[in-house]
């Protein structure tokens, strides 16, 4: 017995070493295409290029999550971005690398796009906008769920602006949005040149996550004979 749990820990070593040597791989080949590509400033009116950023289209979508899983990125202080349709899994994948950053000892704050804006416009109406701005500045992992699902107006615009601004290369951000990547920039219907400032922040070296397929909030059908079951209830009842 104890010769064959032996044999069966190092079968799951050797399964784990593989893992994480495909893994290293998968990395030092992103990392080696980012050195010969450029990411430039997005001109007004140009819709946003995702050039700069890794796809998770371009590996197994299973590694690149797991790779996530490990906070790797924290120290790159890389961004992640998550799209697709409504119910995909978006938010519950984003709160999964929060639980993740927290079981490591980082501090995380979670909360929607008009939450975090509203918070700094509250801020301002007491004159403590810079030490809220400061505060959210700070943090090692900043969640941002739902951006572009509400239309940012000032001073809305500008604010997460500044946000992404001061949190650029210092600290990870990860966003979710139901927008395309070609479609965020419509998230600042009042200032496309804010927009494109803000966004070629957020896609610079960024992990970007499509994720696709039916929405886990589809509703359940009743069973064939539910209904029937039911009939006969109000059958008898009646009688």
């Amino acid at each position: 017995m104890a010769r064959r749990t032996r044999s069966t820990f190092k079968k799951r070593q050797k399964e784990i070493a593989r893992q994480q040597k495909q893994q290293d791989k998968q990395a030092r080949r992103l990392q080696k295409k980012e050195e010969h590509e450029e990411t430039t400033p997005l001109a007004p009116g140009e819709d946003p290029d995702i050039s700069g950023t890794r796809i998770a289209y371009e590996c197994d979508l299973d590694i690149c999550v797991h790779d996530l899983a490990t906070g790797r990125y924290m120290g790159e202080r890389a961004p992640v971005l998550i799209v697709g349709p409504c119910g995909t899994g978006k938010s519950h994948l984003a709160q999964a690398l929060g639980h993740c950053a927290v079981r490591q000892g980082v501090d995380v704050v979670f909360g929607t796009c008009a939450q975090l804006t509203a918070s700094l416009n509250a801020a301002r109406a007491t004159g403590a906008y810079d030490r809220k701005l400061t505060s959210l500045a700070r943090v090692p992992l900043l969640i941002i769920d739902d951006f572009g699902l509400k239309p940012l107006r000032p001073p809305a615009d500008e604010d997460l602006h500044d946000l992404i601004a001061e949190r650029y290369e210092q600290v990870t951000t990860v966003v979710t949005s139901n927008l395309d990547f070609t479609e965020w920039d419509q998230a600042f219907p009042s200032n496309r040149l804010l927009a494109s400032a803000t966004l070629d922040r957020l896609r610079h070296n960024a992990y970007c996550l499509v994720l696709d397929g039916h929405s886990y909030r589809a509703p359940k059908l009743a069973p064939a004979n539910t209904k029937s079951r039911v009939a006969n209830n109000s059958k008898t009842t009646h009688a």
